[in-house]
């Protein structure tokens, strides 16, 4: 029998995992549920990306790391677009189910937390947050013991002839990347007389604004449903939220810019 749509999909088995909670059940749950699982299926996706980038990166490929940037950079901007169809639900709608959530929180969501070492945020603490012997602990603990996106990036200049401090390619990977001043300078030789590696620059530039840009939306839709109220799961919602902006995750790229 001829493999079918639904099987090669398994659309039984997707369709019977939105649960709603609440008696009814409320509308929006429906919706609320829906899109933090399509979040979590872009974030593996994501994912995956990354770990295709990273490799080519490494070798100094810059034809299919542009290409790879460019997938990842659409689905960051289709992941902020979905964010408007969140906030097509009131406030109302959504205290109308909220308390059956209970201590679950975005705030958990350890592929995020993966997303964001594999690109480059670094820090023992990002895996502690996740509970001992879990599946989401042991995963943020290998990312964090593997090279990082803009480890790659480094490789990727020393394969092209450019001067990189060895601190920063010898580094402890478990830790956040201080900005250099060295790297700075062999950026802004990039950006005025190397064309082609200023174009990986940029890309890297792209992923950490669309990160940013991630970032804020999220918190002006929580700030939106809940307004100053704590977040669930013991989170102080978009206080906490609001605190994650701004932060780069590649300082040298930024820094450069009052240089050029």
């Amino acid at each position: 029998m001829a493999l079918t749509y639904g099987e090669y999909l398994r659309i039984d088995e997707l369709l019977a995992l939105q649960s709603p909670r609440s008696e009814g059940p409320e509308h929006d749950e429906v919706l609320f549920i829906v899109i933090h699982q399509v979040y979590e299926l872009w974030f593996k996706q994501i994912l995956h990306e990354i770990d295709y980038l990273r490799p080519h990166l490494e070798r100094g490929d810059g034809a299919v790391s542009l290409a790879t940037f460019k997938r990842i950079l659409t689905v960051l901007k289709t992941m902020v677009g979905q964010v408007d169809i969140l906030e097509t639900m009131t406030p109302v709608s959504f205290l109308s189910f909220r308390s059956r959530i209970e201590s679950a929180s975005g705030f958990q969501s350890w592929q995020f937390r993966e997303v964001e070492i594999a690109l480059g945020m670094r820090g023992p603490r990002l895996a502690a947050r996740q509970p001992e012997g879990s599946e989401g602990r042991r995963r943020l603990e290998a990312r964090l013991a593997e090279p990082s996106v803009f480890d790659a990036f480094l490789r990727f200049l020393v394969h092209h002839g450019q001067p990189v401090p060895e601190s920063l390619l010898h580094r402890d990977l478990a830790e956040a990347v201080e900005p250099s001043p060295e790297l700075q300078a062999t950026l802004v030789e990039i950006y005025h007389h190397q064309p082609p590696l200023r174009a990986i620059c940029e890309r890297l530039v792209d992923l950490d604004e669309g990160i940013q840009e991630w970032r804020y939306r999220h918190v002006k839709m929580v700030e939106r449903t809940i307004g100053t109220k704590a977040g669930t799961g013991g989170s102080s919602g978009a206080e906490y939220l609001r605190k994650t902006l701004f932060r780069p995750l590649y300082p040298d790229l930024w820094a450069i810019r009052s240089h050029l």
